[in-house]
C-alpha cells in the first residue's frame, strides 16, 4: 500500500493586478490591502487547526512570497526554512500579461478568452522578447537560462514546468518526514493538484482556486 502523506497548499491572497481585473501571470504584481487581510486570515485559520510546519516553498513573485510572509506572522514561525523557485510561478500569460481581461474579452470574443484562461492545453498569444513586459528583464530571473523563459503558457506548460522541482525539491522534503507548506498561484496549484489528485484534462478546466484558498492534500503514491 502506498504511503500516504500529506501538504498543505495555499493561494496568494488578492494582488493589485487581481483587483483591477488585469491579466498578471509573470508579472511581480504586490498583495492589495484585500491581499494581505487574506493572507493574515489564512494564516489564522492554520493556527486554528494547529497546523505546524517544518519547511515551506514558494514562487519568486512577490505575492506569493508575502502571502507566506504573513502566514509565519500568524504562526509565529519566521525561522521556518523557505525555498523558493520559478517553477512555482503562475502560468504565464504571454501577450495577455498586463491586459484588462474584460477588455480582452470585449476585443476577441468572450469564448475565445476563456479559452485561453481555462483550457489545458491551448495557450495565449506569445509575449515577444523585444516587449517591455518580456519576464526574462526581471532580476530574480538573472542567473536563469533565458532559453527557459516562456513567452507564454497553457495549464498543461505549467504540470510540466512545476513537475521537476515537485520531485527534485518537495518530494525528499515530504519523504523525510518535514510537513510541507507551498505558498504559490492559482494555476501552479491547480497543476499540482490534478497530478496528485488524477484529476482528468477536462475536469481541471472547471477548478477553480480563490485568493487565498487552502487546500489540503493527500499526495499517496506521488512522493516516489
Amino acid at each position: 500500500m502506498a504511503t500516504k502523506y500529506k501538504i498543505v497548499l495555499v493561494r496568494h491572497g488578492e494582488s493589485i493586478y487581481n483587483q483591477k481585473n488585469l491579466f498578471c501571470g509573470w508579472h511581480d504584481a504586490d498583495l492589495s490591502d484585500t491581499g494581505i487581510t487574506e493572507a493574515n486570515y489564512a494564516g489564522q485559520l492554520l493556527k486554528k487547526g494547529n497546523y505546524e510546519f517544518d519547511i515551506a516553498f514558494t514562487s519568486v513573485l512577490k505575492r506569493a512570497i508575502k502571502t507566506l510572509y504573513l502566514i509565519q506572522e500568524e504562526l509565529d514561525i519566521h525561522w521556518l526554512p523557505v525555498v523558493k523557485s520559478w517553477r512555482l510561478n503562475e502560468r504565464h500569460y504571454g501577450g495577455l500579461q498586463g491586459l484588462n481581461k474584460s477588455e480582452t474579452a470585449a476585443k476577441y470574443g468572450e469564448d475565445q478568452v476563456q479559452i485561453w484562461r481555462r483550457s489545458y492545453d491551448i495557450p495565449p498569444p506569445p509575449l515577444e522578447k523585444t516587449d517591455e513586459r518580456w519576464s526574462g528583464r526581471g532580476k530574480q530571473y538573472a542567473n536563469m537560462d533565458q532559453g527557459m523563459i516562456p513567452a507564454c503558457e497553457c495549464l498543461k506548460d505549467t504540470v510540466e514546468r512545476t513537475l521537476p522541482f515537485w520531485y527534485d525539491s518537495i518530494v525528499p522534503a515530504i519523504k523525510s518526514g518535514q510537513r510541507v507548506l507551498i505558498s504559490a498561484h492559482g494555476n501552479s496549484l491547480r497543476g499540482l493538484i490534478k497530478y496528485l489528485d488524477n484529476v482528468s484534462d477536462n475536469d481541471i478546466v472547471g477548478l477553480n482556486l480563490p485568493t487565498a484558498a487552502q487546500a489540503k492534500v493527500a499526495a499517496q503514491g506521488k512522493a516516489k
